[in-house]
């Protein structure tokens, strides 16, 4: 069998797919993304925003997370040692802070206030309600009332860090329906809002 690679499926030298760049977005959104794109590759430059960025994921998030040896999972297959890097020991019980951490505070370098995320089980609200917090950001964040529901222990925690929990009751009232509202916010307040993305979209 022989196979194929069309061009048109590999990304440019910037590493940019088809005429979109693989950002097919509404044209309101095409300047705030740029922005956004624009601040990151200046500030990752930066010796003292990578050193700040550093220093919030030792000191506040708690990394590096360990490394637990499976001896028993090891054992059961039979040669393989295993290792199980343990992310849910960091601040906020997940890996999810790592990817706030760098979301916020590139949001606070671009003079932005506020910002907004949207999140299903809670643990991307609460990464962000947390990181909101340390560095000074005003946060809210959108979350279907059928998951606020099943998650209470999360909204409550949110709630606790200063953070506006905004139940939204369209749709199926879950996740889907909560990246909705939180893209519509977005529109509607680019200039001091940063979204604090934590889903594919």
């Amino acid at each position: 069998m022989k196979r194929v690679k069309l061009l048109s499926q590999l990304p440019d030298e910037r590493g940019y797919f088809g005429p979109f760049g693989g950002q097919y977005v509404p044209e309101t959104l095409w300047a705030p993304l740029r922005e956004i794109e624009e601040g990151f590759k200046r500030v990752i430059r930066s010796e003292s925003f990578r050193k700040e960025l550093r220093g919030y994921l030792e000191n506040f998030a708690g990394r590096p997370s360990p490394l637990f040896e499976a001896k028993q999972l090891s054992k059961v297959l039979k040669g393989p040692r295993i290792f199980l890097k343990r992310e849910d020991l960091l601040h906020t019980g997940s890996h999810k802070v790592n990817n706030t951490l760098g979301q916020c505070l590139l949001a606070k370098h671009l003079g932005k206030p506020r910002v907004i995320a949207e999140t299903g089980a809670g643990q991307h609200g609460v990464a962000t309600a947390s990181t909101a917090a340390i560095l000074g950001l005003q946060c809210d964040v959108y979350m279907g009332s059928e998951d606020c529901r099943r998650q209470a222990l999360n909204v409550f925690r949110m709630n606790l860090l200063g953070t506006r929990v905004i139940p939204v009751n369209s749709g199926s009232r879950t996740l889907k329906d909560a990246v909705n509202e939180a893209f519509r916010d977005w529109v509607t307040n680019i200039r001091d809002t940063f979204y604090c993305l934590g889903s594919v979209i």
